[in-house]
């Protein structure tokens, strides 16, 4: 089977796994310390806290912001966490439309603000693409709400030349195995506002405030510091292979189009067709994976108030996601794009 998500480590990882081991500093370690400052750096913010896993990113800076009780506007289609980190943080959930690039709508998104005056919204970068991060930003400058970046499948995504994750007020980030820097799990909190990395602080730090007790360990901080270094160069090889698919695979399927001023890192390869179940049984019986992300949108599957999210319900009917990551040999790429051509022939 050509897997869809396939995490690599090499020696240059297990070395460091074996020197934390002998060195029996296994958690809140000179590792931890290093991928903070890293990551930072690459986004090109002040402050990153590492946390145990995206989800309780998104929670921590939604409690941070304080939205116990006030609006929270969130994008129809994501994973589930998007949504549910905001009812866990106590905050009241409301749903908008995605554009033709399955991230949020941002005109929706003012219909949303004008009726609800929502606290926090929370763009999602999805698949790797970047959300139109000038007009949402725009907004909020006009109507006065905090912007929470989720950007959990975006790393290295850019937006006229700046990384998702430095974009808004705060932003979470996802290392969990599937991910473009895979740590098996974790997450981080980014932010360039001292004020607000103060709040982030009471959440993590135990002493004077309530706290939890959600840190990585010194091997998922080491996974998270190597895998940092290439990620410039996978998510290179990611476009590579997405621009031979959009070259190759015919056009009875709608290929994922490239917002305007967008680095796009391709988490994930999303195709749209109508007969897109036939599709991804006749891939599989190939020995080729392909998944549907996301068969609910967060709406439903919460049942949420929202807007009319007449774009998504469509594309929740037609898309699913094949191969894309950095190691797959041209021959699989060749081998996908053949079977794809071969789908309209009937089985």
């Amino acid at each position: 089977m050509i897997n869809i998500i396939e995490p690599r480590f090499f020696e240059e990882e297990e070395q460091a796994i074996l020197s934390i081991l002998r060195s029996r500093k296994i958690t809140r370690g000179e590792w931890t310390k290093a991928f903070e400052e890293a990551f930072a750096k690459y986004l090109g913010v002040k402050h990153v806290f590492t946390v145990c896993s995206g989800t309780v990113a998104l929670f921590i800076a939604l409690k941070a912001l304080g939205v116990e009780g006030q609006k929270v506007v969130v994008p129809a289609m994501s994973f589930m966490a998007t949504i549910d980190a905001v009812y866990l943080a106590g905050g009241v959930p409301v749903v908008v439309d995605v554009d033709e690039y399955y991230t949020m709508d941002p005109n929706q998104l003012e219909d949303a603000v004008k009726k609800y005056n929502p606290k926090v919204v929370i763009p999602v970068h999805l698949y790797g693409q970047p959300a139109d991060m000038d007009a949402i930003m725009g907004l909020s400058e006009k109507y006065g709400f905090y912007v929470l970046e989720d950007s959990a499948q975006a790393h290295g995504a850019e937006f006229k030349g700046k990384k998702v994750g430095s974009l808004g007020h705060l932003s979470a980030f996802s290392f969990y195995a599937s991910k473009n820097v895979p740590m098996g799990e974790g997450g981080v909190i980014a932010t360039d506002d001292d004020k607000l990395a103060k709040e982030v602080k009471k959440w993590i730090d135990f002493g004077e405030h309530p706290a939890f007790n959600v840190r990585i360990t010194e091997f998922q901080a080491a996974l998270g510091y190597i895998q940092l270094k290439y990620l410039d160069q996978r998510n290179k090889r990611r476009r590579e292979i997405a621009q031979k698919y959009k070259e190759h695979i015919n056009s009875s399927f709608v290929h994922p189009a490239e917002r305007e001023g967008a680095y796009h890192v391709y988490h994930l390869y999303t195709l749209r067709h109508k007969e897109r179940d036939r599709i991804i049984k006749f891939l599989k019986e190939r020995g080729i994976d392909a998944r549907v992300y996301y068969s609910y949108l967060l709406n439903e599957l919460r049942n949420a108030e929202h807007l009319p999210v007449d774009r998504a319900k469509v594309f929740k009917e037609e898309v699913f996601s094949i191969p894309v990551h950095p190691y797959l040999t041209e021959e699989e790429v060749d081998f996908i794009i053949e079977t794809l051509k071969a789908v309209e022939v009937p089985v």
